[in-house]
C-alpha cells in the first residue's frame, strides 16, 4: 500500500554514493512517504466511488505497467527467476501487495484516514514479532516489552479509549480488517528475508506488482458485476490517477532509491514519517482530527518502537574459532 516499507532485500546494500548529497536523498525519501501518505486520502476520499479491490487491483496493474520500461535492462534476470520460483513470488506477492493493500482499503470504507494511518505504524513490531517466530531471530526483554506497549496502543484505538468496548468485544470493523492487513504486510516482510530472491529491488518489485495486480483481479471482476461504485465516477478516476501514478510508480521509485542512496536502516526509519502526514492531510483536506484515543494510542505505539529499536541490545560479537 501507500506503505510503509517495502522491505525488498538488495544483493548488496550500497554505502551512501558520494554523488548524491544526503540533502538530496532525505529529500527523496520524505518525499515518497508524503505521496504514500496520500494514498490513504485518496482511498478514504473516495470511497463513496470506488470499492476496495477495484482500487487494489488498478492500483497494482498501472504501477507495474509505468515500471516495466524502467526495469527493461533486467528482463533477463526477472525471466530466470520467473521459470525457476514464480509461484513463490507469486504467494508472496498476493499477501504482502494484494491482501495488504485490499484489506487497508477495506478497512478505509468503515473508518478514519487518521486511525488507519496510526495503526499501520504497528508494522514493525509485528514484523520483529513474526521474524522470532517463522525465522528464529532474537527477541529479547526490551523487544517483548516494546511489542506489549504497541499492542496496548492498538487496544486503545481499536477500544476507542472505552473499556467497555474491550469486556463488550464491540470493536469497529474498519480498524480489524486495518491490523490484519498490518499482519499480512508482517508476513510478506518476513518471506521477503526468507526466501532471498536474487534479484535487485526494483526489477522484483515490478514482478510483486505483476502477480499482486493478477491475484486482486478475480475480486476485482467480483466487485465489476455486485458494486455499482466499480463503474469508475469521477472521485474514482482522480483517485486511481494520483494512487497508481504519484502514489504508485514514483513512490516505490523514490523508495527503492533511497534505500539505495542511505541504505536500508536509515531509509527505513523515515517510515514513521508516513503516520504524521496522514494525519495532516486528513486534517486538511478531509476534514479530520485527531481523537483522544488516537493520540493515546499512538503515543503507546510510539513508546513500543523506541522502547523496541533505541534500546535494542548490540549483536553478540563472533568468537574467533580455534584454528
Amino acid at each position: 500500500m501507500a506503505i510503509h516499507i517495502l522491505a525488498i532485500p538488495h544483493k548488496e546494500e550500497s554505502a551512501v554514493r558520494a554523488d548524491t548529497s544526503l540533502a538530496v536523498a532525505y529529500s527523496g525519501a520524505v518525499l515518497g512517504w508524503f505521496l504514500s501518505a496520500g494514498v490513504y486520502i485518496a482511498a478514504k476520499w473516495a470511497a463513496a466511488e470506488m470499492p476496495p479491490w477495484t482500487l487494489c487491483f488498478w492500483r497494482l496493474a498501472l504501477a507495474c505497467a509505468i515500471l516495466v520500461p524502467v526495469v527493461r535492462g533486467h528482463y533477463g534476470d526477472m525471466a530466470t527467476l520467473l521459470r525457476h520460483r514464480a509461484l513463490e513470488v507469486a504467494m508472496v506477492a498476493v499477501l504482502g501487495l494484494t491482501a495488504c493493500q485490499g484489506l487497508i482499503y477495506t478497512g478505509l470504507q468503515y473508518t478514519d484516514a487518521t486511525t488507519a494511518g496510526i495503526l499501520m505504524a504497528i508494522c514493525p513490531i509485528i514484523t520483529m514479532i513474526l521474524a522470532f517466530l517463522l525465522l528464529g531471530e532474537r527477541l529479547g526483554l526490551w523487544q517483548a516489552l516494546g511489542a506489549c506497549l504497541a499492542f496496548a496502543g492498538v487496544l486503545v484505538i481499536v477500544a476507542r479509549g472505552e473499556f467497555a468496548t474491550l469486556l463488550g468485544l464491540r470493536f469497529n470493523l474498519g480498524e480489524l480488517w486495518i491490523i490484519v492487513g498490518a499482519l499480512c504486510w508482517g508476513l510478506y516482510t518476513v518471506l521477503l528475508k526468507r526466501l532471498k530472491f536474487d534479484l535487485d529491488r526494483l526489477p522484483l518489485l515490478v514482478l510483486l506488482l505483476g502477480f499482486g495486480a493478477l491475484g486482486a483481479l478475480p475480486l476485482y471482476l467480483w466487485e465489476v458485476f455486485q458494486d455499482p461504485r466499480s463503474t469508475l465516477d469521477t472521485k474514482g478516476l482522480i483517485a486511481l490517477a494520483y494512487v497508481a501514478a504519484p502514489g504508485g510508480a514514483l513512490m516505490y521509485y523514490l523508495y527503492n532509491w533511497s534505500v539505495e542512496v542511505l541504505g536500508a536502516s536509515r531509509a527505513g526509519l523515515l517510515l514513521y514519517l508516513q503516520t504524521a502526514f496522514v494525519a495532516l492531510l486528513a486534517y486538511l483536506l478531509l476534514g479530520e482530527s485527531l481523537h483522544r484515543y488516537d493520540l493515546a494510542g499512538a503515543a503507546f505505539i510510539i513508546a513500543g518502537l523506541v522502547v523496541a529499536m533505541a534500546l535494542k541490545p548490540p549483536d553478540p560479537v563472533a568468537k574467533p574459532s580455534a584454528g
